[in-house]
């Protein structure tokens, strides 16, 4: 049943996605940087955000059949909603808890989130194949994937921000309600027909019959890996530590900095996802596929053997581990914009959600791999480990998406 106002849809969708991944990218870095800074170990860190990306696996593994059964906008509303649900949850949390009972509180309420967040990404992603023309979709895709992350990244700086002018409890709040009108208004101005839900839709069929759907799910995987094993521990400790002289003034000013440049780094990838397809204009989209995954292995290698060879902090290192991860962020993006655009290509309209869902089930497998590792990797060999490790991650990636020529 097709939509009534494409337009109107798209955008609705959109501005509600916008809405999630800008409390998402904040969310991470008052939890990430809040609690840097109350000591906890690289590997403690992680455990934060562990139940958050097993949540993602087990929701995309059943949020196709929920958005077939009850239609994208239920999906897309209980999104919005659980995300409040866990602003509000964390304004709980109490300093005079032990670090066990933080940690587990912590954990439990990113579980929350990490459903939110792809019941609304598989909702958004999902109406995309519904509402654009067939010969626009690598550009709607992009469009809509390059401005959520440009978002996202904006997110990062907000977080930051507002961790070090308002403090976390009071962040946590603002959020809570700006979201909580949002959610308001979309109810409102959504069209019907999201399309209409399907009351005989069963659990069932969740892997593709399609081989390259799982082929490319697998390279996802390792894609977003790499990505993950510097970006949610490694990194943002190390500039902290480079960064921070010990004073309060000093912590503060170095929340901003790494903030700063994980928005850039975020913003810069959404805009280079943005324009992928002008990019990669021509050709096929396999072999893009195949030559982009190529271009991204050695980046974190050289940075490795760069962080390897200083010997410790350096500012030379320092600026070449910023210069060298916008390098990855412009390849990743280029690969994570094709891999977008080959999902839906590859997907069958009747089955899409599940088709997605599969995907960023195995999106959010790839998160949860990279999240463990950067954490142990970063406590055991510091940053060099940390980018050896995504450099592997990076080739398995390459690996994966060579099979999609079979």
């Amino acid at each position: 049943m097709p939509v009534a106002r494409p337009l109107r849809a798209y955008a609705a969708v959109t501005a509600a996605y916008w809405a999630f991944m800008l409390t998402d990218g904040a969310l991470r870095m008052l939890v990430l940087l809040q609690f840097n800074a109350l000591g906890f170990s690289p590997v403690q860190l992680a455990w934060l955000f562990l139940l958050y990306e097993i949540a993602g696996i087990v929701t995309n593994l059943y949020a196709g059949f929920l958005a077939a059964r009850f239609g994208l906008a239920a999906t897309l509303y209980a999104g919005l909603g659980l995300q409040i649900a866990a602003l509000l949850a964390l304004t709980q949390l109490d300093p005079g808890w032990s670090v066990a009972a933080s940690v587990v509180f912590v954990m439990a309420v990113q579980g929350v989130s990490g459903v939110a967040k792809d019941l609304a990404k598989m909702s958004s992603k999902s109406a995309v194949k519904l509402l654009a023309p067939e010969a626009g979709l690598f550009r709607w895709v992009a469009a809509l994937t390059g401005s959520k992350n440009a978002v996202k990244g904006a997110g990062f700086f907000l977080g930051a921000a507002l961790l070090a002018l308002a403090g976390f409890a009071v962040s946590l709040w603002v959020m809570a309600v700006v979201l909580g009108l949002i959610l308001l208004a979309v109810a409102l101005f959504l069209p019907p027909g999201l399309p209409a839900r399907d009351k005989s839709a069963r659990f069932a069929g969740w892997r593709s019959s399609d081989p390259r759907v799982n082929r490319l799910s697998l390279a996802r995987m390792f894609l977003f890996g790499a990505r993950d094993v510097w970006f949610v521990v490694g990194i943002p400790v190390y500039f902290h530590a480079v960064l921070s002289d010990g004073t309060d003034e000093g912590r503060r000013t170095a929340f901003f900095i790494v903030g700063g440049f994980m928005a850039i780094w975020i913003i810069g990838y959404g805009a280079v996802q943005a324009l992928a397809p002008r990019l990669l204009r021509g050709g096929d989209s396999t072999t893009k596929a195949i030559r982009w995954a190529g271009f991204l292995v050695p980046i974190p290698l050289a940075l490795a053997l760069a962080a390897w060879l200083s010997g410790g902090p350096q500012d030379w290192l320092t600026v070449t581990l910023i210069a060298g991860l916008l390098l990855f962020g412009f390849a990743f993006a280029v690969n994570s914009s094709v891999h977008s655009y080959l999902i839906l290509a590859f997907g069958q309209a009747d089955r899409i959600t599940r088709d997605v869902g599969f995907y960023y089930m195995s999106n959010a497998a790839g998160r949860l791999l990279g999240t463990l590792l950067s954490g142990v990797s970063y406590q055991l060999g510091g940053v060099a480990l940390c980018l050896a490790v995504a450099g592997a991650m990076a080739a398995l990636a390459w690996l994966a998406t060579l099979r999609l020529r079979a």
